[in-house]
């Protein structure tokens, strides 16, 4: 009998019903009955990682401390369990053929005939068990991306049945996730498209332990029996997920429908204790009834979709919640921004982040979002490239080189105030191979960075390959743009900061990645103390 037990959240009918938030929040119950507790995401589609993909196909590429690059559900697990997650917790079909077809070039399959069963679902339950393997979890949630009857899950479908058999049905739970559709012509919901994905799980070898499904409308005590009977549950099995105001109210909802408890008797696991969740009701409460509030600007080029900012977004939650200031975001697309219209743009607000990003579209637009704000004396915090062009920006209209650039959007120019790092110039394949993962960073006394943080010695994130130019070091600190934050090993400069405005911070790193509910990140905290000082002034 394996001493880990087993969870895995599959979803049917439709994508997007939020299989990681129900993960995470079950994941979060668990953990606060005391179990050690961890969530893993198996993608299927064919990418090694999310590394390379456009934010419009894939929205943010989440980054863990060693490096990976990773969907970004992990980021919902980490800021849920406040626990970090590594390389390990994000599997993608392309990784998993790579391995595979790796192992067949080396001779490991001697001579065989390599296919899909046994060697792609061995190796696809071999990763599925390596953490509960390294002995340190109770639990372990595993996510399959996708939805049921796509031909890309089908073989993670199959690695679960398989699983299910050679771990044994007392250490494995299947959690499904459907929609209950409401029919306002019929005024009824209707029970059948979760009947048939329950009915394609079961084709499939799986019979469901669990149902959370997705409605507009209460569940019924005779619709929740109408579903345990057609799909072989138990009715208190059948668990209600409606829409809530914040996914943070997820793990409350999911507590008073049950689920932890309906997951640990499947288990045949004790519920322990209460659950102990005084610090996560206190946060939403925080939330829920703010004080104050401020309106922040998030200048970037791919705003139209939310999903590319969204560890930022979750971290102006936590900030402002800490706060208890509501935080009203408003996304701005740096293309539509000039020197004719930034002043008509950013008005009303009370702080401005520059957002991170790849290439030259939009680039003008930041570089004269924070001219303004610098000139006008409004709180701004910039990440990573957002830190970039605040420094292009200085070097323009303070130092005087009106051609200064970065080399990533102009490799001719004169004044390359932002270059390509040394490590990354012999680079030739794109993929996992920028500056990723957490760094040491060492921080001046006395600066606005080393009071935000309370120490100064730091770690943080990265996901760049171009660097601030130490060359211009002393002639920017001498015009007033200090540099108050370096990495011990290689001089790269992580922070910059303009002490005589009013909050003026950009960072070559990426903050946003370690904000949780339990530890809303410091930087955010106080950039919305600042813009709430700003409002009030």
């Amino acid at each position: 009998m394996s001493k880990t037990k087993y969870v895995f959240v599959t979803g049917g009918v439709t994508s997007s019903l939020g299989k990681g938030i129900i993960a995470a929040s079950l994941a979060k119950l668990l953990q606060a009955r005391g179990y050690s507790v961890t969530i893993q995401k198996f993608d299927p589609y064919i990418n090694v990682d999310p590394g390379t993909m456009n934010p419009y196909e894939h929205g943010e590429c989440y980054v863990t401390d060693d490096g990976a690059e990773t969907d970004l559900d992990l980021g919902h697990y980490e800021r849920f369990l406040n626990v970090p997650t590594s390389q390990a917790n994000n599997v993608t079909t392309g990784r998993i053929y790579q391995t595979v077809i790796d192992n067949e070039r080396t001779g490991k399959y001697l001579g065989k005939t390599v296919q899909v069963i046994p060697h792609i679902t061995d190796e696809i339950k071999r990763r599925m068990r390596l953490l509960g393997d390294s002995g340190e979890y109770d639990i372990v949630i595993t996510e399959l991306g996708g939805t049921v009857g796509d031909i890309e899950s089908l073989p993670y479908v199959e690695s679960l049945r398989q699983l299910r058999w050679d771990l044994g049905v007392d250490d494995t739970c299947v959690i499904h996730l459907t929609l209950i559709p409401y029919l306002r012509a019929a005024g009824e919901l209707k029970t059948k498209p979760t009947q048939h994905s329950v009915k394609g799980m079961l084709e499939l070898g799986v019979q469901p332990d669990i149902l959370v499904c997705r409605t507009e409308r209460k569940l019924n005590q005779d619709i929740r029996r109408k579903i345990a009977l057609f799909c072989n549950v138990k009715q208190n099995a059948v668990i209600e997920s409606m829409d809530v105001d914040t996914i943070y109210e997820v793990p409350l909802v999911m507590l008073k429908e049950k689920l932890d408890r309906v997951t640990l008797s499947r288990l045949k696991l004790s519920a322990k204790k209460d659950p102990e969740l005084t610090r996560w009701k206190d946060f939403l409460f925080k939330l829920s009834h703010p004080k104050g509030e401020v309106n922040i600007g998030l200048i970037g080029k791919y705003v139209e979709l939310p999903d590319a900012y969204k560890s930022i977004n979750e971290a102006f939650i936590h900030g402002g919640a800490m706060n208890e200031c509501k935080v009203n975001i408003h996304s701005i697309h740096s293309e539509g921004i000039d020197g004719t219209n930034v002043a008509e743009k950013l008005k009303n607000l009370d702080g401005v982040l520059v957002a991170p990003g790849f290439g030259d579209r939009g680039i003008e637009g930041k570089i004269e979002t924070i001219r303004y704000i610098r000139e006008n004396n409004i709180p701004f915090f910039g990440i990573c490239l957002g830190m970039q062009c605040a420094v292009i920006e200085f070097a323009r209209n303070v130092a005087g080189h009106k051609d200064a650039h970065s080399t990533e959007m102009n490799v001719r120019t004169k004044n390359p105030v932002i270059d390509l790092m040394e490590s990354q110039k012999k680079l030739k394949k794109m993929g996992g191979t920028m500056r990723l993962g957490a760094y040491k960073c060492s921080i001046q006394k006395g600066t606005l960075a080393s009071k935000i943080y309370g120490k100064t010695s730091i770690s943080e994130r990265h996901r760049h390959r171009y660097e601030f130019n130490n060359k211009y070091m002393a002639e920017f600190e001498k015009g007033g743009m200090k540099m108050t934050g370096i990495n011990p090993e290689n001089n790269l400069v992580e922070i910059v900061e303009i002490p005589e405005h009013r909050f003026f911070i950009g960072v070559q790193f990426h903050p946003e990645l370690k904000s949780t509910v339990a530890n809303p990140h410091p930087l955010f905290v106080r950039f919305v103390r600042a813009a709430m000082e700003y409002n009030q002034r």
